[in-house]
């Protein structure tokens, strides 16, 4: 079995195991689900861990403890590369690659996160600290929008002065990312990884608050933010 469908077999393994404790009354547990086969390959090495939830590098954000509408409000994760050479330099970039939904892609791929000059040491622990040319955006599906991959990628950076142009700059959507690593000469990443969420009010749990609310359900999609 080769390394990378040990690592998806791992995942799912993991997945299908994982429970963290519910809030309900009747004790139910909240289950995470691993990705599929097909979105598991992406997983290589890198771990992402958000309050409450830990690592859900290669799953879906659970449906239960309002998770899927709190990652739309948490700071920016703790990445780390635990196989990060100590005296090396990375790039960090964090993009959906559906929007504004994955059967139709027409603004990928939206740029979350795009962090340069990181030192191997800190990315061994997980502290991303560089220059950040995007600031992180949380994970905000657009309503009936279906779930979304929010991949993560860690590149080598060996040396090289990062930029975006003043064009890419203006919008964090329909980003040419392939031509931004051809323009570096970034190829394959050292790490990378992916977990999926949707709208919290698509999914089947969600029941609206009694006698509506004058809250916008969402105050910046992804169809709208950075334009």
């Amino acid at each position: 079995m080769g390394w990378t469908m040990k690592l998806a077999t791992a995942a799912l393994f993991l997945g299908l195991t994982m429970v963290v404790p519910g809030d309900e009354e009747d004790g139910d547990m909240c289950m995470y689900e691993a990705l599929s086969d097909t979105d598991a390959v992406l997983c290589k090495g890198l771990e992402v861990f958000y309050p409450e939830l830990g690592n859900i590098g290669c799953m879906f954000v659970p449906d239960c403890n309002n998770y899927r509408q709190k990652i739309t409000h948490w700071d920016e994760p703790i990445v780390k590369f635990p196989g990060a050479l100590e005296g090396a330099t990375y790039i960090l970039v964090m993009v959906d690659p559906d929007a504004p939904s994955r059967s139709s892609p027409k603004a990928q791929f939206w740029r979350h996160w795009l962090v340069t000059d990181i030192k191997g040491v800190d990315m061994k622990k997980g502290k991303i600290q560089g220059q950040e040319l995007s600031a992180y955006q949380p994970p905000s599906p657009p309503a009936q929008s279906g779930f979304h991959r929010y991949q993560f990628f860690v590149y080598l950076q060996e040396g090289q002065n990062i930029s975006l142009h003043s064009k890419e700059n203006k919008t964090r959507g329909n980003w040419k990312m392939d031509k931004f690593l051809n323009r570096f000469h970034l190829s394959e990443p050292e790490a990378s990884t992916q977990f999926m969420t949707e709208n919290y009010q698509d999914s089947p749990n969600y029941q609206p608050p009694a006698g509506g609310s004058s809250e916008p359900t969402d105050t910046q999609t992804e169809l709208t933010a950075g334009q």
